[in-house]
């Protein structure tokens, strides 16, 4: 299996279980709806990408640019690794394997 399909499929499960311990932490349902939905579509691209779909692998890793954005913003605004650090360095990690698989 591609690497870059690895990646987005694992940092999509990352993102949606992230959105659920959100909601259930902080009773956030923006956490639990935008974990959710990202999660979702680096899923599908790398499920898409899984079945020789090219377009796949490049929703990945452009959702992926757009998480890894919103938690370093998150990260330099709170200075608390968990959880923006750990999605921020898992996200930068997932979005070079992606991109060397494009």
């Amino acid at each position: 299996m591609n690497p870059g399909v690895v990646a987005a499929i694992a940092y999509g499960i990352l993102a949606i279980v992230g959105g659920a311990i959100g909601y259930k932490q902080a009773q956030s349902q923006a956490s639990l709806i935008s974990g959710t939905a990202s999660g979702l579509l680096l899923i599908l691209g790398g499920v898409a990408r899984s079945f020789g779909q090219a377009w796949g692998l490049g929703l990945a890793a452009i959702v992926t640019a757009i998480l890894v954005i919103i938690f370093t913003t998150r990260l330099i605004k709170t200075r608390k690794f968990m959880p923006a650090g750990l999605m921020t360095v898992v996200g930068v990690t997932a979005l070079v394997v992606m991109l060397k698989n494009l």
